[in-house]
Formats: C-alpha cells, structure tokens, sequence
C-alpha cells in the first residue's frame, strides 16, 4: 500500500512538473508584446469642424427619426399586448410573441442609442 502511494505522489509530481514546464516554454515562445503607441500625425491636415447649420440639420434628421421609431414601438408594444390578452401562455407558447418582443427590444435599444447621440 505504501509503494502505491509513492508511485501515485510521484506520477503526480512529474505531472504537475511537466505541465508547469509546458507553460513556461509556451509563455517564452509567445511573449505579450506592449500596446502600440498612438501618435497623432503631425504632418496631416487638422479636421475642420462641422459647420453648424449641418449639425443641427443631423440632430433634427436624428430626433425625426427617433420620433418615428418611437410610434413604431409603441405600435408594437401594443400589439404585444392585444396578442398576449388573446393567447393563454400558460398552456400554449405562441412564437410569435417571443418575435415581436425581440423586435420591440431591439427598436428600443436603437432608440436609446440614438438618444444619446
């Protein structure tokens, strides 16, 4: 019994060897190479900055466009709610109430994005 439990604590040694080995083989072989530097170039051009009439005519096209995607979800949302008045959901899964959920979060998510700007 004894012999067993120094064969198995020494097949466990060279195990726990050899693997510690392999990593740091595979670590000296693939080194973390530093984040490049950003440099800003110095022989371009500055950008001019957006003349004013066209940002506000985007944040007008942006807030338009949000009102339109809001009309959207609130259609959706209450077609939603007719289909779930319509269905029992405890003994049928209807699919396409899952569907028009997923669109309504993805409209809403658009919305908030667009929202912050």
């Amino acid at each position: 019994m004894k012999n067993r439990r120094s064969f198995l604590g020494g097949l466990l040694s060279a195990g726990v060897a050899g693997g510690m080995a392999g990593r740091l083989a595979e670590q000296q072989q693939n080194p973390v190479a530093p984040p490049p530097e950003k440099r800003q170039p110095t022989d371009a051009a500055p950008e001019t900055p957006p003349m004013p009439g066209a940002e506000k005519r985007m944040l007008e096209e942006n807030q338009k466009e949000i009102k339109k995607k809001v009309e959207k979800l609130y259609e959706l949302a209450t077609e939603l709610k007719d289909e779930v008045e319509k269905t029992d959901s405890s003994k049928v899964l209807n699919l396409s109430l899952v569907h028009k959920a997923e669109e309504i979060e993805k409209l809403a998510h658009d919305i908030k994005n667009r929202s912050k700007g």
